[in-house]
């Protein structure tokens, strides 16, 4: 008689499953632990990366509007509370060196003779000689001042005739023959906002006699923000006026804050031009 035999089944048993599981599982926690760990550091990285350069965009910036600003056209303001602090100044569009001009006690005439600059020279831009206080570059026009506003420009070769909106006589002559030509003021305002702190551009708001606050300035900019400055303890604004024998300096040190860090510039930016 033939002897009948069942086939082998091949399979797992259940401890085989099991072991295979946890084994499969203990490899998943790990590279996902990696996953997770690389995600966090990209994330981080981007986060300081960010403000990295916001911070730079905003110093940078600052940096090249005060090295081409008007002598003595700077002027801090901090409020009392600490709500913001604000660095006004006045950038020049235009110099060169006039010819003729009148000055005090001479008679007033509303033109005078210049040297082509570089830049054009155009119609509601002020030109300004001999610049010596803030004051005299923000204070209204009268009929002797430091500053007055182009009606129209006439260029004949190498000189230029510049119309003014009205007969003048500047106050005083720049020793060096100097001449300014600026458009508007503007102003950097690090504005603090329950305890956050941002650095806004202001633009377009016209000369004021006194240098006025963000209110007054209407919408600003946004330059940098993640900054921890306490404004009236530790400000991000000092200015050490010019001297009979130094240049305007202006001492840039906000603070910023990323991911619990913080970081803080030490930036001195001269004032190049002199009156």
């Amino acid at each position: 008689m033939q002897e009948y035999r069942h086939p082998k089944i091949a399979g797992f048993t259940l401890i085989e499953m099991v072991t295979v599981i946890l084994i499969l599982g203990i490899i998943v926690v790990g590279i996902s632990s990696f996953v997770v760990f690389g995600t966090r550091i990209f994330v981080e990285s981007s986060a300081v990366d960010q403000v990295l350069s916001q911070s730079r965009f905003g110093i940078e910036r600052m940096t090249r509007d005060i090295r081409r600003a008007v002598p003595n056209s700077m002027r801090v303001l901090t409020a009392t509370d600490g709500s913001y602090q604000c660095l006004e100044l006045l950038p020049i569009s235009a110099s060169t060196s006039y010819i003729d001009a009148p000055f005090f006690p001479q008679s007033v005439q509303n033109t005078l003779t210049a040297i082509k600059s570089v830049r054009s020279i155009n119609a509601a831009q002020s030109v300004l000689i001999y610049p010596l206080t803030a004051s005299e570059v923000y204070n209204p026009q009268g009929l002797t001042a430091k500053r007055f506003l182009v009606q129209s420009v006439a260029e004949s070769g190498d000189l230029l005739t510049i119309t003014l909106t009205q007969s003048i006589r500047f106050t005083e002559a720049s020793p060096l023959k100097r001449l300014y030509v600026a458009q508007s003021p503007l102003s950097y305002c690090f504005i603090n906002t329950a305890g956050n702190v941002d650095l806004r551009l202001y633009q377009q708001y016209g000369y004021k006699a006194v240098q006025p606050s963000p209110a007054d300035m209407g919408n600003g900019v946004l330059m940098a923000q993640n900054i921890t400055n306490t404004l009236t303890i530790n400000p991000a604004i000092i200015l050490t006026p010019a001297t009979l024998v130094t240049n305007a300096i202006v001492h840039l040190q906000p603070r910023f804050r990323v991911n619990g860090e913080t970081f803080q510039y030490q930036h001195q930016v001269q004032v190049m031009n002199v009156p």
